[in-house]
């Protein structure tokens, strides 16, 4: 097939955004600013390109560099996701906001995303603990790891896991269909912990809701508890 100029121009526009995106993807899943060489790494492209995407979307302010010239994500996302899910969110804040004050952790609803990743949709930490864990919306994370991914899992019938599932995470997922929650620790992000109950939503993907800590404030049971009553609230205040 004959490459025309347009079509050429096309290709090269949408390789462009996709990398754009991808710079995006990589630093929402990164727990720290990066480098234009590490963003280059990742993206597999010389830095120069990298530089030239990373300068469109400061321009967006959806990348912000600290004085260190690394990259984060910029402000200009929260506007963007302030219309992502609006009901949800709004249904969810306050209940997310509460789990949070009560128990000294940060609360977060994650929702599946492409069939194989949790993404943190939004979040609430709570004011008044000095040693608070940032777990910033746009977080992702496999569903067959962590505590939020592998709750979506308790809801999910085994023919709709990835494929790449480990062969021994269904008797783990079944010991947590059992007691109503999953556990993890240490297996997104070194040295957390956390506790996740499934969230069930009509017109809406698998979710669930999570707190992540150093250390738990009280027996897993306990805090699992807490946070099905959470579930039960949203689910009432979404109107399902």
């Amino acid at each position: 097939m004959a490459v025309t100029a347009d079509t050429g121009d096309a290709q090269r526009g949408s390789q462009t955004l996709s990398r754009g995106i991808r710079i995006l993807e990589v630093l929402a899943g990164a727990e720290r600013n990066l480098s234009i060489d590490e963003l280059a790494a990742a993206l597999g492209v010389h830095r120069s390109i990298a530089y030239r995407l990373l300068r469109t979307l400061e321009e967006h302010t959806l990348v912000a560099r600290d004085d260190a010239g690394r990259a984060g994500l910029g402000a200009g996302l929260a506007a963007l996701a302030s219309g992502i899910a609006r009901d949800l969110q709004t249904a969810a804040l306050p209940h997310l906001d509460a789990v949070a004050n009560e128990l000294g952790m940060t609360c977060l609803l994650a929702v599946l995303l492409d069939g194989d990743e949790a993404v943190t949709l939004v979040s609430a930490a709570p004011r008044r603990n000095m040693a608070v864990v940032s777990y910033r919306p746009g977080h992702r994370h496999p569903i067959t790891r962590g505590a939020p991914g592998k709750a979506i899992l308790i809801d999910l019938p085994a023919s709709a896991w990835p494929t790449d599932a480990p062969a021994g995470l269904r008797a783990e997922i079944d010991a947590s269909r059992a007691r109503g929650y999953a556990t993890s620790h240490d297996e997104v992000v070194p040295s957390l912990r956390s506790v996740a109950v499934p969230l069930s939503l009509p017109g809406q993907p698998p979710a669930s809701i999570a707190v992540v800590h150093v250390s738990m404030p009280g027996p897993e049971d306990e805090v699992a508890a807490r946070l099905t009553s959470a579930a039960a609230a949203i689910t009432s205040a979404f109107g399902a």
